[in-house]
């Protein structure tokens, strides 16, 4: 996996979502001790939608992002846009799937107009894809100006103390529930590895200003070892 580039890192990632669809959302809460839906709720709340407002849920998998824009904004018009099929027909089943919209899209390539939505979240998406820069450069480009974009994803911790202990969490705890829950160790050793190999927090915001957005900034959470970040596109 970590000579995959390009094409072929895409198509490697999306089938390992395709085989863990299942029992994707399960491992989350396990992985995070249950946390994961504590930082869902504070991105979407970074997003600080306008009233109806049109909001893209990038990298989607089973909607949970959509889910709580619809639980904080009644009114929102959520977007679900993810590359597996098997990850979105999960999350179609859930309860008020129906009032979201469902798109199968690759994240270097939206299929929607320029400045389309009021408000772009991701959640644990930008470590997975094969571009960061031109990841974040579609996003901005379907963001209205004055729009706000937040990304929530993993990241590697500043504390050398903290090291040892996610170690042994990545690298001996997740492949265990992988292979004992969803019966993929594969895919639950990938994670570890994009996770170690991803941005750090502050080269990934200054990834953001690299494309063209404004007002970036981040926290970390779970003991440096999350972060959120955030960033609005400029009016005019």
């Amino acid at each position: 996996m970590a000579d995959l580039r390009g094409s072929a890192r895409a198509a490697y990632v999306s089938r390992m979502f395709d085989r863990i669809a299942g029992r994707y959302d399960l491992l989350n809460r396990l992985m995070t001790f249950g946390q994961d839906r504590r930082w869902r709720r504070e991105a979407v709340r970074r997003l600080s939608l306008p009233p109806a407002a049109r909001a893209l849920d990038l990298g989607a998998g089973t909607g949970d992002l959509s889910f709580e824009v619809l639980r904080q904004h009644p009114d929102a018009r959520p977007s679900a846009t993810d590359f597996s099929l098997p990850m979105m027909r999960v999350g179609r089943q859930r309860s008020g799937a129906d009032r979201a919209g469902w798109v199968m899209a690759d994240a270097l390539h939206l299929p929607f107009a320029a400045a389309a939505f009021d408000g772009v979240v991701s959640g644990f998406l930008m470590r997975n894809v094969s571009d960061v820069s031109a990841a974040l450069a579609e996003q901005a480009r379907v963001l209205r100006p004055g729009g706000r974009l937040v990304c929530l994803d993993t990241t590697p911790p500043s504390s050398r103390w903290m090291r040892p202990l996610l170690h042994v969490h990545l690298h001996l705890v997740i492949p265990l529930l992988g292979r004992w829950i969803a019966g993929d160790a594969e895919a639950y050793n990938y994670l570890p590895d994009s996770t170690e190999r991803f941005l750090e927090a502050g080269a990934l915001a200054a990834r953001l200003s690299g494309a063209g957005l404004t007002a970036t900034g981040y926290v970390h959470r779970m003991f440096g070892t999350i972060a959120i970040h955030w960033a609005s596109k400029p009016d005019g």
